[in-house]
């Protein structure tokens, strides 16, 4: 989706019958301007509305996990995504135990 220079991408479930599928898109083509299709199209998102914590037990020992290795291109990409977040505030630090 998009137009000239400026991609979109959308994925749809393969198990969407083709009359579905068309109607879909069609829709995504008439409402594309109302999506947010990249963090900064999303300023002054509240943490109010849905924030994510870990609790943790006081009482239990931590555990570290073992290293999980990954290919260094996925890792590149995963880095990518995480500085994205950060520079558009999605993403703070968290100070745990």
């Amino acid at each position: 989706m998009g137009t000239g220079g400026e991609k979109k991408e959308v994925k749809i479930g393969t198990c969407v019958s083709a009359d579905f599928r068309e109607k879909l898109v069609a829709l995504l083509r008439d409402y594309h301007d109302i999506f947010a299709w990249s963090y900064q199209d999303m300023p002054g998102l509240s943490s109010k509305i849905m924030q994510h914590r870990l609790l943790l037990n006081p009482d239990c020992f931590l555990v570290k996990q073992k290293l999980r290795r990954m290919k260094p291109e996925m890792s590149l990409k995963i880095k990518e995504e995480v500085k994205k977040q950060f520079d558009a505030s999605f993403l703070t630090v968290a100070r745990y135990p």
